[in-house]
């Protein structure tokens, strides 16, 4: 005899093909009617199919719980049937079927029918199956396991909420235990419950302290990183499946002889590990080349370069032609976001000296306000190479040795020229650049959304008023540093990140407060949210849907500038 062939369909009903015809979850014509047997089935299976009953008894075969049965769910989604309340849909005379005798053992197919139940073939009519459900059901078993479901997820919960508790003690614990440690040099670890607790006037001093003795050697390892990474381990939370999964790819990328410089920048686009950041900057602003050997004598080369610039210019700070330059920068630092950072006096000296050999090395645009904030990613991003705290605003600078603080100095001024050569119409005189991006952000939110725009215009409020420090900046003074950094990953990951790509974001941006914009009906109250935004609270989720947002307005009009006009 020759056996049939089984399969599984994709909803879960069984199939089965002998000699070329097939039956699944759907009756097959004529399996009410009777058909005509395949050759080789069997004299067995022909006489089951001989009468009437005999036809009926080949379809319908025991329930049992097997792929492409019917089984009853219960739950919130499928209410029980009660047949108090149902009763009506139940024929009077209808039985539920009986099980029929099993067929005599002859074949490997005819075994697999008399293990299968034809999902369609339970009753004659839907009747047949209330009428199963009704005689199976008991309402009381069905209530008391849902109240048990019920209990355990609340019992789940609350032990949830029990272990979240008792790690936070223990965390604390553990920082009331770091209080007292006494270091080598006399210096005092600050907890972090101290830093917390003490006055706003001994907060510098205390976080400098903090950083310094948490830097201090425990080891044979370089003072550089022990005796912190043990603390950050337990504060810093482990990787998620997914950030691990990218940080591997990201790793097995930048580990080969030659980087791809265009599928790093497909991945950078969704954001860089913290890791691999400093690393994927360089690489992405063009300041190291793809060819890894490379790389080592170019930023030996750079360096030398940048401070023979400081040896040949920054004593000239002083000078008559150069004093309006220098003095504007010294004012302006203190104006540098985050405002810790900014106290700190090494961090002051390193970025004069960055934007003052800056100015001298770019006559034609010279130093402009708003330059100075565009070196604070990029030197926050380079000294977390270094180090291995989880707040860098909060790190003292200082407590670095002074071979590292050069290379985040020339490493910082480097990329930060690479980043001003895309956007240098911006800080060329009248700032040309700032001008028209900010005509194209006007005309761009009249077309995508004539509701916001109309609101604006009746009150008067013009787009230099807001946006000029947005395109000045990069939306630098509107969101928290963290998400500017994060907004830079994507920005060097577009071609024109800085320059194009920006446009659409502040485009994204001024829509995503359209509610609130709509609800202020006076020129001033407009003016005042407009120049702070609350973003305070803002990570790295928000950023994403604005970056997702501004893709889609740069799909739909980059390459379509009449759009822009009505």
């Amino acid at each position: 005899m020759r056996s049939g062939v089984v399969s599984w369909s994709q909803d879960g009903g069984a199939q089965s093909r002998s000699c070329g015809r097939e039956r699944g979850g759907v009756k097959p014509e004529g399996a009410g009617r009777g058909r005509e047997p395949c050759r080789g089935e069997g004299d067995e299976v022909t006489a089951a199919m001989a009468t009437d009953g005999g036809r009926k008894q080949f379809w319908k075969r025991s329930g049992a719980k097997v792929p492409g049965s019917i089984q009853h769910v219960y739950g919130a989604q499928h209410p029980p049937f009660d047949p108090l309340l149902h009763g009506t849909l139940i024929k009077p005379g209808s039985k539920p079927p009986t099980t029929p005798v099993k067929l005599k053992k002859v074949s490997t197919f005819q075994e697999f029918e008399s293990n299968t139940s034809d999902a369609w073939d339970l009753g004659d009519d839907d009747d047949e199956l209330l009428a199963i459900a009704a005689e199976n059901l008991n309402t009381e078993v069905v209530m008391e396991t849902a109240h048990k479901v019920i209990q355990n997820h609340s019992k789940l919960q609350e032990q949830h909420k029990f272990q979240e508790e008792h790690l936070q003690e223990e965390k604390q614990v553990e920082s009331a235990e770091l209080t007292s440690i006494a270091c080598g040099d006399n210096r005092l670890v600050k907890s972090v419950s101290e830093g917390h607790t003490s006055s706003s006037s001994d907060n510098a001093s205390e976080n400098s302290s903090m950083q310094r003795s948490q830097s201090l050697p425990q080891t044979s390892t370089p003072p550089l990183v022990s005796g912190m990474a043990d603390y950050n381990t337990s504060v810093t939370p482990a990787l998620t499946e997914r950030e691990a999964s990218r940080l591997d790819k990201f790793k097995q990328l930048l580990a080969g002889p030659n980087t791809d410089l265009e599928e790093l920048r497909k991945l950078s686009w969704s954001g860089i590990p913290k890791p691999v950041r400093p690393i994927a900057w360089k690489l992405l602003s063009g300041y190291l080349p793809a060819n890894v050997d490379r790389r080592e004598s170019t930023l030996k080369r750079k360096r030398n370069e940048y401070f023979a610039f400081v040896e040949q210019y920054y004593d000239s700070r002083n000078d008559e032609n150069h004093q309006d330059t220098y003095r504007q920068i010294h004012i302006d630092i203190p104006r540098m976001s985050p405002e810790v950072l900014r106290l700190q006096p090494k961090v002051t000296e390193i970025f004069e000296r960055i934007l003052f050999i800056w100015a001298i090395r770019h006559p034609a645009s010279g130093y402009v306000q708003g330059i100075n904030d565009l070196v604070t990613p990029f030197f926050v991003v380079f000294v977390c190479e270094y180090i291995e705290e989880e707040e860098v605003e909060n790190f003292d600078v200082s407590s670095l040795p002074e071979e590292v603080l050069q290379n985040i100095e020339a490493d910082s001024y480097w990329c930060m020229s690479k980043l001003l050569d895309g956007i240098q119409d911006n800080y060329t005189f009248a700032q040309p650049g700032i001008q028209k991006k900010v005509k194209m952000l006007e005309e761009l939110v009249s077309r995508i959304d004539e509701q916001v725009h109309r609101h604006l215009d009746q009150h008067e409020v013009k787009y230099l008023q807001f946006a000029f420090r947005w395109m000045n900046n990069l939306l630098m003074r509107e969101v928290p540093l963290r998400c500017t950094i994060r907004l830079w990953d994507t920005y060097q990951s577009e071609p024109e990140g800085f320059s194009h790509f920006h446009l659409y974001v502040c485009a994204a941006f001024l829509v995503r407060w359209r509610k609130e914009i709509l609800e202020e009906k006076d020129f001033q109250e407009l003016l005042i949210f407009l120049q702070n935004l609350p973003t305070v609270h803002w990570g790295n989720e928000e950023i994403s849907v604005l970056l997702a947002e501004a893709y889609r307005l740069k799909f739909a009009f980059a390459d379509a500038p009449n759009h822009y006009k009505k």
